[in-house]
C-alpha cells in the first residue's frame, strides 16, 4: 500500500457514485483520511465502511448542506487538505428549444451552484487552518465540443471550469491549488453505457479515437496526481482524459 496521501484529509463529493467511489477507494488506499460525502447517506456509509472512511450527507445545492458536511469532516477528521469534487447529474436530454426549464434549473443546480459552494465552504476552511490543500473537479471534454441534446449539461461544466480558473487564480496565494479533471463518456451507475443497446454505444465510440468508453478506473490516476504534491506548481488546469475525442471536434 502506497502512503502517498498519509496523513491527508481529503472530502470526495459523488463520493458514493462511480467516479467518486472509485477515486475515494483510491485515496483510502494511499493513506488518506476520506470523508465520502454524498447525497445518498445509505450508499456513503456502505462505501466509507468498507474502506475505513467517513460518511456524510451532501446535498451540494444546498449552502447549509456544503457547510455542515465541511464541519463534520473537519470535526471527525481534521483540516481538509483535499478536496474532489465529482458529485454531478445529467437530469435528462434534448434539444434546448424543447428543453423543460426544471430540468434546466435541477442541473445548474447541481452542477454550478454546487461547484461554487463546495469549492467556497472548503476554501474557506482551508484557508482557516493555514493548509496549502488542492481540489479538484470533474468537469467534463462536452464543455469544450458540444453535443446535441445535452446543452444545458455541458453549459455547467463550461461555467465550473470558469469557476475553476477563476478560484486558482485568486486562492493561490494561500498556496490552494484548483484543478480538474474532463472525461469524455464514462461508464458509470448514472450512464450505464454497459446496458446500452449497440447503436447508442456506437455513437459515443465512433467519436473517441481509442475507440472505447472510459471506466473510473482510468480517471482515477489523474485525480490522484492532481490532489497530491507531485503537481505541486499547477494549478488552473482542465485535463482532457477523453481517449482522444476532443481531436475529432
Amino acid at each position: 500500500m502506497s502512503d502517498r496521501f498519509a496523513g491527508k484529509v481529503a472530502l470526495v463529493t459523488g463520493g458514493a457514485g462511480g467516479i467518486g467511489g472509485a477515486v475515494a477507494t483510491a485515496l483510502a488506499g494511499q493513506g488518506a483520511k476520506v470523508a465520502v460525502a454524498d447525497l445518498d447517506l445509505d450508499a456513503a456509509t456502505a462505501l466509507a465502511e468498507s474502506i475505513g472512511g467517513l460518511p456524510v450527507a451532501l446535498d451540494v445545492g444546498d449552502a447549509d448542506s456544503v457547510a455542515a458536511a465541511v464541519a463534520s469532516t473537519t470535526d471527525e477528521l481534521g483540516p481538509i487538505d483535499v478536496l474532489v469534487h465529482t458529485a454531478g447529474i445529467v437530469g435528462g436530454g434534448g434539444p434546448l428549444n424543447g428543453l423543460p426549464v426544471e430540468v434546466f434549473d435541477a442541473v445548474t443546480r447541481v452542477n454550478f451552484r454546487g461547484t461554487f459552494l463546495i469549492t467556497q465552504a472548503v476554501a474557506n476552511a482551508m484557508i482557516a487552518a493555514g493548509t496549502r490543500g488542492a481540489m479538484v473537479h470533474i468537469s467534463s471534454a462536452g464543455a469544450f465540443s458540444p453535443t446535441p441534446g445535452l446543452g444545458h449539461y455541458e453549459a455547467t461544466k463550461a461555467g465550473m471550469n470558469a469557476l475553476i480558473r477563476s478560484a486558482a487564480l485568486e486562492l493561490a496565494e494561500h498556496g490552494i491549488r484548483v484543478n480538474a479533471v474532463a472525461p469524455g463518456p464514462v461508464d458509470t451507475p448514472m450512464t450505464n453505457f454497459s446496458a446500452a443497446p449497440p447503436e447508442a454505444l456506437a455513437f459515443w465510440t465512433e467519436r473517441i479515437p481509442l475507440g472505447r468508453i472510459a471506466t473510473p478506473a482510468d480517471l482515477v490516476p489523474q485525480v490522484l496526481l492532481f490532489a497530491s504534491e507531485d503537481t505541486r506548481h499547477i494549478t488552473g488546469t482542465v485535463l482532457a482524459v477523453d481517449g482522444g475525442q476532443l481531436l475529432k471536434g
